[in-house]
């Protein structure tokens, strides 16, 4: 495992992560409390240092099993958590989005809830959940940086979208030097990290990007296929049908990144992220022990070769040759979506 670091905060992370919210959620399928625990402690062994939950991820559930699981390995581990959603006085409708609180008084408050739930007295990375520009002022900044001041964090992020909101947060974020912004990004989906690596080239932001969904949804590592049955509750479901049918296609295209004996596909798409000198870590969604003996091992991997990287650009800007809509247009927007208007991005590739 190699490893990099987050912004100019000195906090050091491995170059692939674990995003938990498969840890207390059934999301991703359901697991046991010690399954979650074990699969946790797993990847610590294999070299992962990077764990990032959130406060809504089951309601607290996925912050209590972290805090287990690291317990005893604090010293070798960064613990990420996200606040802002109001769990607390607003009831969960299947998947649908809760409801927002992002000033002070409640950051606070979900801060040190958080801090109870995770069994610490500091945590590395503090990131606001899903936060629209217009929520953000100058006491939830104030906020961030007194927590920093403090000793109590040492890193501050912005997790977006990523139909929520994304394009003027995360420039708002790169602009206001935020040690990291989150976002969904992978070789199918490119414009949300494209656009933010322009306005860091253009400001000479410090910031990190993180990003998730790095497989797309199952494609990149092959896990959905036209046979594949997805389980009920898995979250990968809510994508239409036309969006697994074009990427199969688009998979295809891909094969020359594949060596064998050296280099997995699914591996090589977490590479394909690491290619950039921005992304400090690259949170893929494990489910198994096999998912997180090959996907740490990509940190290992042959990178990929400048012809490799521009061939994979050269193939997106042309949809990767598929002549058919992926069904995700409906879904894709930045708040409103004016913010891309304006930029003069393709909605069509904005988003997931």
């Amino acid at each position: 495992m190699n490893y990099r670091t987050l912004g100019t905060s000195g906090v050091e992370v491995s170059e692939i992560g674990f995003g938990a919210w498969v840890v207390g959620s059934d999301w991703w399928g359901d697991r046991s409390d010690e399954e979650a625990i074990d699969m946790v402690r797993y990847a610590i062994d294999q070299g992962v240092t990077y764990f990032d939950t959130g406060d809504v991820y089951g309601h607290g559930d996925s912050e209590e099993l972290i805090g287990r699981a690291v317990e005893g390995h604090r010293d070798d581990v960064t613990v990420a958590t996200k606040v802002g959603y109001d769990f607390y006085n607003n009831p969960q409708a299947g998947h649908g989005e809760l409801p927002k609180e992002m000033n002070r008084a409640y950051l606070e408050d979900a801060f040190e809830k958080s801090l109870d739930r995770l069994g610490l007295d500091r945590i590395d990375v503090l990131q606001l959940h899903n936060a629209n520009v217009s929520e953000v002022d100058a006491d939830v900044l104030e906020f961030l940086d007194e927590l920093k001041e403090a000793g109590r964090i040492d890193a501050v992020g912005w997790a977006l979208g990523p139909s929520i909101g994304w394009l003027a947060e995360g420039d708002m974020a790169i602009e206001e030097e935020f040690d990291l912004v989150q976002l969904v990004w992978n070789a199918f989906e490119q414009e949300v990290g494209n656009h933010f690596l322009e306005t860091i080239d253009r400001t000479g932001s410090t910031t990190s990007l993180i990003p998730r969904v790095p497989h797309s949804s199952g494609l990149l590592n092959e896990q959905v296929r036209p046979e594949t049955e997805l389980e009920e509750g898995d979250h990968r479901a809510y994508r239409p049908d036309e969006w697994y049918e074009t990427g199969w296609e688009k998979i295809e295209t891909l094969r020359f990144l594949e060596r064998d004996g050296e280099r997995t596909m699914s591996q090589a798409a977490l590479q394909w992220l690491l290619y950039h000198d921005s992304v400090a870590t690259v949170t893929p969604t494990f489910r198994t022990r096999e998912d997180i003996d090959e996907w740490t091992a990509a940190s290992d991997v042959p990178a990929l070769s400048e012809d490799e990287y521009e061939r994979v650009q050269g193939l997106y800007a042309e949809n990767f040759g598929i002549d058919g809509d992926d069904g995700m247009d409906a879904l894709r927007s930045s708040v409103g979506g004016e913010d891309i208007d304006t930029a003069e991005l393709d909605k069509e590739s904005a988003g997931s």
